[in-house]
This record gives C-alpha cells, structure tokens and sequence, in this order.
C-alpha cells in the first residue's frame, strides 16, 4: 500500500464522481453550517459567478483517509463544505424542468450505477448514521419542498435543523436570483461544476491525515501577510530611519499581539475598500490600501499606529476621557460579546478622528452598539453586516460632529421593526448567542450598568417548564396547552443562571424551583431578571403577559426602539 500523502485541484464535477465515495466518520462532529454559513457561500458563488466571466473559483481543501485508485474516502477535514455543496446541487436539480435536466445533475449527488464499471448505486456522500436517513430522504431524493412541512422542533437533533434550514435556504435563494429560468439556471449550474475547484489532499493512513488537518490547520508562527507587507513598506524606508521605524512596527505587533495584530491589517483594508474581501489579504491589502496612502512609506506606518492604538481601545475597553469614559467602556465591553468583528473597522475609524470628542464618542458607540446588536439579534449574514457596515464606514469619511452627527449608524424603522419582532418572538430557539445576548444586555439595563458578566457558565432556564405534567400545579395554573406553547419559550418566561441546569428540578412547582433551585435559601440571585421572579408571588398567564410588556419596554427605552 502506497504510502504517498497527494494534493491535487480539481473540478466540482471531478469531486462528486465515480472517482470519490465520501463517507463521514462516526468520530466526527455533526453538520454544524448554519444559515450564516450557507449564505455566504452562496452569495460569494453568486458574486464570483456575476463578476469574473473566465477564472476559477477556490473553495479551500478537503483532507481525506483514502488510497490510491479507490473511491472510498474517510473525510477528516471538509464535512461542512461537501455537505453544503451537495444540498446546493439538490437545490438546483429540484428547480430543473425535465426528467434528463434534473438526472444530469442528480449523478452528482448519487451514483446511479454501472455494472460494466463494477459501480453500485449509491450516495457520493454518507453522513454519520444518525443523519444519513434523513438527508439522503430529504436532500439527495431531491425532495426539498416536504421539508417545509416539517416542524424544526420536532427534527432529532441541531444537524438535521442546519440541513433543513439550509435545503429550504439554497431552493429560495436560486428561485430569487434566476426565476425558473433554465438558461441561467443551467449556466449557473455550469459555474458550479466546472469553475468551482477544491484541493483534495489524499493519504491512505489515518495518522498521516490527522497530522496533515493539524499542520493545515496549524495557528504557529509561520510567515504572515503582514510580515511580507512590513518588507514591503520598511525596505523602502531611508536606510537611517529603518531601524527606528522596525522598532515601531514591532511596538504594534506587541501590543496587539501577532493575531491581533494581522486582524489589524484586515479591518484597515475593510475600512479602504469598504467590502468584503475576495482574495487573499496580502493582495487586497496592496490593491486597497497601499495606494491610498500618501508617500513616503513612513505615513504608513503612521497611519498604521493610529488605527492600532484605536484598535487597543475597542477591543481592551480602554477609552480615557475626562468624562463619558466608564460609559464608553461599559459600551465596548457589550460589543466584544457579539459574535463577530464586522463592528470593529468603522469603531476605529471613528475614534481616529473623534476619539477626543467625549460626548459625541458616547453618542456614537451607544448606537454602535444599538446597530450591531440588531445586525446579531436579526441574525444578517456576513454579506448583509458588511454592506451595512461599509455604508456606515463611507460615510465617517466625511466631517461630522456632536452638532451634525453621522445618521447612518442610526438604525432604520424597517431594522427598528425586524429587531422588535425578534424580541417578541420565541427566542429560546434562536442561537444561543443570540439568545444570550438578548438576556444578559436586558439584565445590564434593568441593573443600570451595575451588573458585571463574567460567569464561567450560563444557562437559560424557563420558569414554566416546558413538558407540564397533567396532576402538575403547573397544569391547574395553566390550563390550556396552546396558552402555555405562546409564552413558555419567550422573553419573559426565560431567566438566566450561572450553573448548569438540573433537569430534575425544571419540573418543580413553582415555589419550590425557586426555593430549591433559582436562588436557595437567600432568595436572590446575581442576576436581576432572576431576583425579580424569585420575589414574585406567582407564574400565572396574566403575570408572564405582563412582564412581557414590562420587558420589552425596557429594550425599547434603553436600545430607543
């Protein structure tokens, strides 16, 4: 047996063929790509499919236990990526009309066979047992629309909920950009096939495809874009001013550290080209950046100080100011509990040009953190946040003040709308950091600010259970089950504590599950949402009504909803 470890690109219409049976390890994770995921990388397939007319589109590696002239490959790296390509081939072939159309991508996704070839029927991708039923039922039968019909609660696990959201997700996204037309549909279909490449890296051991994912996948000191753009801007530097300026680049890279650092270099390109990036961040960073700024070299790094020591304030919560500082950090400090960084490129650029400018900096960072909240609360894609976030960002270019204010990081009544709708809704089954978010920034208001978060473990706990068993006090206080489906998994209903939950004690009465299992003997707790039902006299439906409303005044005052 051939020992070799090989990497070689090739097509889409080469990686789902004869020539590969991908089967997913039962060690490995479940399929874990949300809609976040998934939109993006079909909005990048759209964009790259508009745009570029002739190029290759790279959709990064796959590493794989296979040997030499065997289809049969173990998938240790690149799960995510085959099984949303595959839900995207279903997509397509569910919107072909015509049995040959929809069987020509179909072959794509199953091997119809070949007894010449010794080929048996079969999926080209095997999920772990758990999923496979139901994706080969749902997705490679290309019966995408029966899912829609399916209550995501009732799925068996968060897999099977990724791959219905996003089989429904790819069908209406195609049906929103080509309309049925089968002529784009099929050239776009063309795009995906021929002009899509992965590199599959092959090696026939297990110990060799464990250390290659580790090596790929390796966060060590190798050669970063920033180290070739510091030869780049240093060399051409006088000789008797390079060593001082080294010493600052240095001085940055210090204080950042070299991850934070090399996330620098991409919120400046953001904040020059003010979209998402396409290439590499050395190539961008040259085409965007380099150009824009004024020579000599020296001002790069000047330019390249201001936004590091911009970035050391937003991600360490260390505004300075005579007055409005403790605000401003308390601010920054919820920002850095959103789930990604998209906020960061115009936050720097403000306080590069407004940093001394305390009131207007607390202004603009309370609704900085308004905005970014509804862009995480809404759950907007990377596309979506960066569109937005480039709009803000072009506009900070332009003078303002505390007198005539930048209005675009103020939210629009349509984001206003979203955002509200949200918060009433069941948000128990939106994301957990979603979720968390929401909780924990309500709890922060109704404290003023007092409260500090920095538990090691947080649940969300529902003070009417969610099974109520019929002899329960539960059921005589809530009778009617389609009352307690409405409020049991929304706002008021949901409290926050710091140990894990125990399921036993979730079904208690509720002066008990308060006694022994929200606040013990004392009665309080270090979270407001959760002292206040601790000194409540009962959990009936007019109270949880009530303290809805009470809630989601508070949101709206505090976020000026």
């Amino acid at each position: 047996m051939s020992k070799k470890i090989s990497g070689l690109e090739y097509p889409l219409s080469k990686i789902f063929s004869s020539d590969f049976y991908y089967e997913i390890p039962r060690y490995q994770r479940p399929y874990a790509w949300a809609i976040d995921q998934a939109s993006e990388l079909f909005d990048d397939l759209i964009d790259f499919y508009r745009n570029e007319d002739e190029d290759g589109y790279f959709l990064g590696s796959i590493v794989l236990i296979k040997e030499d002239r065997k289809p049969h490959a173990e998938v240790i790296d690149g799960q995510q990526r085959l099984t949303t390509l595959t839900i995207l081939l279903a997509a397509l072939a569910a919107q072909m009309d015509g049995a040959q159309r929809k069987d020509s991508i179909v072959r794509y996704i199953c091997e119809p066979g070949n007894e010449f070839e010794g080929l048996k029927p079969r999926p080209r991708l095997t999920l772990r047992e758990r999923d496979q039923g139901f994706f080969a039922q749902h997705v490679q039968a290309i019966n995408i629309d029966s899912l829609e019909a399916l209550d995501e609660r009732s799925l068996e696990n968060e897999a099977q909920r990724n791959l219905r959201s996003n089989a429904m997700l790819m069908q209406k996204r195609l049906r929103q950009q080509f309309a049925g037309n089968q002529d784009e549909l099929i050239k776009f279909g063309q795009f995906i096939l021929q002009r899509c490449f992965i590199v599959a890296v092959c090696t026939p051991s297990q110990q060799s495809a464990f250390r290659v994912f580790s090596v790929m996948n390796s966060r060590g000191l190798d050669l970063q874009p920033t180290d070739i753009i510091k030869a780049d801007v240093i060399g051409k530097i006088e000789d008797e001013k390079q060593g001082e300026f080294s010493a600052r680049w240095e001085d940055m890279e210090v204080e950042l550290g070299r991850s934070g650092f090399n996330d620098l270099f991409s919120f400046v390109r953001m904040i020059y080209a003010k979209d998402k990036a396409k290439r590499a961040l050395l190539e961008e960073f040259r085409e965007h950046v380099l150009p824009k700024i004024s020579s000599p070299h020296t001002r790069i790094v000047e330019v390249l100080e201001l936004f590091a020591d911009s970035l050391y304030v937003v991600r360490n919560a260390r505004y300075v100011a005579s007055s409005n500082a403790q605000n401003v950090n308390n601010i920054l400090r919820w920002l850095n509990r959103i789930d990604n960084s998209d906020w960061i490129p115009p936050a720097i650029l403000f306080l590069n040009s407004h940093g001394n400018a305390h009131e207007y900096v607390l202004w603009f960072f309370t609704r900085l953190e308004r905005l970014a909240a509804c862009l995480h609360v809404c759950a907007k894609n990377v596309n979506e946040r960066i569109e937005r976030y480039a709009a803000l960002i072009s506009v900070l270019e332009k003078p303002s003040s505390m007198q005539n204010p930048v209005s675009e990081v103020e939210l629009r009544s349509d984001e206003i709308a979203e955002m509200l709708q949200v918060l009433d809704s069941e948000i128990y089954h939106i994301t957990a950091r979603r979720r968390n978010y929401i909780i924990l920034r309500l709890d922060s208001f109704i404290s003023d600010g007092a409260a500090t978060y920095d538990h090691t473990i947080l649940t969300i706990e529902h003070v009417l259970p969610q099974t109520v068993e019929p002899e329960s006090e539960w059921a005589n206080v809530w009778p009617d089950a389609t009352e307690r489906g409405y409020w049991t998994h929304r706002l008021a209903n949901l409290i926050p504590l710091n140990f894990r939950r125990n399921a036993k004690a979730s079904n208690y009465d509720f002066e008990k599950k308060k006694s022994a299992y929200f606040g013990g003997s004392k009665q309080v707790s270090s979270f407001v949402l959760t002292t206040q039902v601790l000194q409540a006299k009962s959990w009936s439906p007019e109270h949880v009504k009530s303290r809805q409303a009470q809630l989601l005044d508070v949101l709206k005052d505090k976020w000026s909803l």
